[in-house]
């Protein structure tokens, strides 16, 4: 299914907008929070901003959130295109012996406009996903036909020492989350927290005696990404599953992982 074979190498490849999209939400904080208090807003959460999309506000945030998913498109085939040249100066094939191919390529973290069934009716909305990433069912329009039988395929990345996984979209999930699932493991330490845990450790030793090689930009970077920094990236797919709102398909383990 998806072209994924038992025994054979995957990449996934989970980047985005290199701070690109983080700048456009620190930059816009403000915008909305004076929309709200323009337009008369209740929010039920100090958390929550927001600006009706026809608004001068809102056109000017989702142009700027394009610009945000277009640079990470381009960005993640950019490391894409690095990564088949990679295998092929490896392996010292040639790209159609390699056979590296991009399999799905999806984005998440942004607002799409969609249409869904609330209170009985079809209505467009603006779905803003936020630690999600989309799963529509088998049949909607909106998944490419290639996988329109089976459902939009997910990727759900764990965290460097353990495993990820690939999924699909359900009719549930359609339903009750606007066609969405999770979109990774998730955190269960800061950033911080994860520093402290890793000091005195060596973080690229510890991956190198289990067969995983870790690069990083620095060391701060490799602690800030320990394993025990996530959640088990098994129990939120299981929670997913079980809930109806998407279907396990494979799960991808580190080669130093793999065992027999």
């Amino acid at each position: 299914m998806l072209g994924l074979q038992f025994d054979e190498i995957t990449v996934i490849i989970h980047c985005g907008s290199r701070g690109f999209g983080y700048q456009v939400c620190d930059d816009y904080l403000g915008v909305m929070d004076s929309a709200v208090k323009k337009y008369h807003i209740a929010l039920p959460d100090r958390q929550l901003a927001c600006a009706p999309v026809d608004s001068p506000e809102g056109r000017r945030y989702l142009g700027a959130m394009r610009c945000a998913v277009n640079y990470a498109f381009a960005n993640r085939q950019v490391i894409a295109h690095h990564t088949r040249k990679a295998f092929e100066k490896a392996l010292g094939m040639s790209a159609a012996e390699v056979g590296l191919r991009t399999v799905y390529e999806v984005a998440h973290n942004i607002a799409k406009f969609e249409t869904h069934i609330v209170d009985g009716r079809e209505r467009r909305l603006c779905v803003h996903r936020k630690g999600a990433t989309r799963a529509f069912a088998p049949g909607c329009g909106e998944v490419p036909p290639e996988y329109r039988a089976i459902g939009q395929p997910v990727l759900i990345p764990g965290d460097m020492g353990r495993y990820s996984y690939v999924l699909t979209g359900t009719e549930k999930a359609m339903r009750d989350t606007f066609g969405s699932t999770c979109h990774g493991a998730g955190r269960a330490m800061s950033r911080v927290k994860a520093r402290q845990a890793a000091a005195g450790r060596n973080i690229i030793r510890e991956m190198e005696e289990r067969g995983i090689i870790v690069r990083g930009q620095s060391r701060r970077t490799v602690d800030e990404e320990i394993s025990e920094a996530y959640k088990d990236v098994s129990n939120v797919v299981d929670a997913c599953a079980l809930a109806g709102i998407s279907r396990k398909v494979a799960q991808l383990r580190p080669i130093g992982c793999i065992k027999g």
